[in-house]
This record gives C-alpha cells, structure tokens and sequence, in this order.
C-alpha cells in the first residue's frame, strides 16, 4: 500500500493537512522541500532573518518559502497577536525544523495532528542547544536525528522516530551536520503520511538518562593545553568553519585554529603549549597528554594560513608558547 492509500485508508489525505512550519538552516530548508513533494500544503513559514554575524552557507527557507508563494514571517517573539493569526491557519501539523525559538505551548496544542520537532541527536542524548558541534566535542563515536513530538519543555517530548549514522575521526561539525540533513528529510518522507492519518508512533523518553547541553559561546572555543591531545582536536573539529574557531593566544595575540590532528595520543612530550617542532606536516605542540599537530591557524587580523607559515617563522616570539 502506498503512502497516499494509507492515508486515505486510514484518516485526511496528505492536500488535506495544512502545516505550519517553524523553520531555518539546511535541515528546515531540505525538510520543506520534502513536504512540498508529497504535496503538503504549507500555510505560512516562521524562520529567522540571517545574521551578520554568521556564516551563511545553507539554502534558505525564505526564498524556498516565496517560491511556492507561502507566506513568511519573521517575528523575535510569538507573543498573543502571533499565536491568534497561526490559530485563524487553522493548521492540522506544526513542525519545527532547526527554529531557534522555543514555541509556546498554547501552539504546540493547537493543531489535532500534533506538533512534531526535528532534533539533531538521538534523544534523550544531547538535548538543548547545538548537539552537533557537542557531540564533536565529546568525541562521540556516533550521531543521529530523533523526530518527536513536542511539549512546552525542550527536546523532552516522546520520540516517533530516530535515525542514527556513524562519526569519523575527521568529521567536523560541518561534516556531521551534512549527513544528519539526509536523514531528517528521510524520516519526514516516511513519517508525515503516518502523522497525517493520526498514526505517529509515541514512545515516551527516559530523560534521567540522557544529557542537555546549552548553547556555545566565544570562551567554548578557548584551547587549554593542559587537556589530552584528543580533546583538543575534537574542540577544534567541533567549532572549526563555519564556525567561529578554537583559538588559544600567542606573544598577547589571539590565534584561531581551523585545522589540527592528533600527533601522539599518549605520553609527557613537554610543557603544555610548548612549540615542539616545525615541519612540512604541520606544527608539533604539547599537550597535557600526547601532542597536537597544527596544520592551519590564523592570527587576529591576518589570513588564514599554513600553520607551520605563522608559528614556524619565529616573529612576535611565535615558536615558544601557545597559551
């Protein structure tokens, strides 16, 4: 049986179910268009204006959005003449795909389908903010994406359904992210008929035995030498483009590190920060435990470069110590 037989079998069909979305990034942009394809019909669009403070590098909902003339709002805060106007939409699904904002519970009762919430681990794991670039840091060996449905607190509602891939040792954020995307429009392809006949699995979590993280600031990112080799990588996986860099300083000045690897995993190599050697690989820096390998950083103000090209030239006291 397919998917539009199921629903027509089983409750309204697919046309029949207007959603509202709540969306932003690749993640909402890509799960739109995959509502779109199997005919949804969205009522409005509720996503954010891009900062210029970011990096910008996925596809946007807005103009998505606006080619299929659906409407779209920007508000900061839904406050009660929002909640009316997306009550007068009479929607029968709210989604949430990567919305930064928490969504009041008053709308997340709304709509008789339910309100379902898009979220880049596997629940109860990684709650909160930013999972991505925390399970990097973490060193976790492997991610996923969990669809569920959604209460007033967040990332805590029961689970329909998840979807898990592996973590490599080179995976950055930005890597990781990209394979999460895949999966969350595939979750949606399989799931959305069963949430529009009234058939969305329910299986409640267990939150004591997960974890919630908060979202990142600038002292995320600052390098302690003393750590393990490998934790310091992963920091600089984790917050490496397009995001704003680990750093660590150098002579007074501030160092960003966009790329770096694990040179010895083990072992009392010297003082933590120490410039151990200089070479066509990369540059060798003490860590607390084993050591790291540079490859690409950049001084505060200058352009990214070669990392053994700015510490290996010996100015501004650059060889000795990374603090």
């Amino acid at each position: 049986m397919t998917a539009s037989e199921i629903t027509r079998a089983a409750g309204p069909a697919i046309e029949d179910a207007p959603c509202v979305l709540f969306a932003y990034h690749q993640m909402g942009h890509d799960c739109m268009a995959a509502l779109l394809a199997m005919g949804a019909p969205i009522a409005a669009l509720f996503t954010h204006q891009d900062s210029p403070h970011e990096e910008i590098w996925w596809d946007s909902c807005t103009t998505l959005a606006r080619r299929h003339a659906i409407p779209v709002h920007t508000p900061e805060k839904l406050e009660r003449d929002w909640i009316d106007r997306i009550a007068a939409l009479q929607p029968a699904v709210i989604y949430s795909f990567y919305y930064r904002y928490l969504i009041p519970d008053e709308l997340l009762r709304l709509p008789p389908l339910g309100a379902y919430n898009l979220h880049g681990s596997l629940l109860p794991n990684y709650r909160g903010r930013a999972p991505v670039n925390w399970m990097i840091v973490n060193g976790e060996r492997e991610g996923g994406v969990t669809l569920h449905h959604m209460v007033a607190r967040a990332d805590a509602g029961d689970i329909v359904a998840q979807r898990a891939v592996a973590i490599a040792d080179d995976d950055t954020a930005l890597t990781l992210y990209r394979k999460l995307v895949p999966l969350g429009v595939a979750l949606i392809g399989e799931f959305h008929p069963l949430i529009v006949a009234g058939r969305a699995p329910r299986r409640p979590q267990d939150l004591a035995q997960g974890s919630y993280y908060g979202r990142r600031g600038p002292d995320d990112g600052r390098i302690e030498w003393r750590w393990p080799a490998r934790r310091i990588v992963n920091l600089v996986r984790a917050v490496t483009h397009p995001y704003p860099g680990a750093c660590c300083f150098v002579a007074g000045r501030k160092l960003l590190i966009w790329q770096a690897g694990v040179g010895a995993e083990s072992g009392k190599r010297g003082e933590p920060g120490a410039v151990l050697g200089v070479g066509a690989g990369g540059v060798e820096v003490a860590a607390g435990d084993g050591m790291v390998l540079l490859k690409r950083v950049q001084l505060e103000g200058e352009a990214e470069q070669a990392a053994s090209e700015v510490i290996g030239r010996g100015a501004e006291g650059c060889r000795p110590k990374l603090e």
